[in-house]
């Protein structure tokens, strides 16, 4: 008895989280590469005002919770001009190219 309640336990726990995973990266990609490219990357840029950076950078879970709360991020304030739309893309765009995803950014 106990065997199974562990084992639907822990297949519950691996179904939520691929779930949360799946929902938090459901965007448009290919427009938040553009959004990245149009709003975050001429201060990202090496030599830039701010990090260089690229979704390579990161690994999925890193990008994942670094949006889980924009308002921490140094450019808080370029974020709240974007719509909740255009931050998921660009997330998704993030995720979609980290360096574990199965298709990792090549170029910046």
């Amino acid at each position: 008895m106990f065997k199974r309640s562990l084992t639907i336990v822990i297949a519950l726990a691996i179904l939520a989280t691929s779930l949360g995973l799946a929902a938090a990266g459901d965007g448009n990609a290919r427009k938040g590469k553009y959004l990245f490219r149009k709003n975050c990357r001429a201060c990202h840029l090496e030599n830039g005002k701010a990090k260089d950076l690229s979704p390579m950078d990161l690994t999925q879970a890193q990008w994942q919770k670094t949006f889980a709360d924009p308002s921490k991020l140094a450019c808080k304030d370029e974020f709240a001009k974007l719509s909740k739309d255009d931050l998921n893309d660009i997330m998704t765009y993030m995720v979609e190219g980290a360096k574990d995803s199965p298709t990792p950014a090549k170029c910046k």
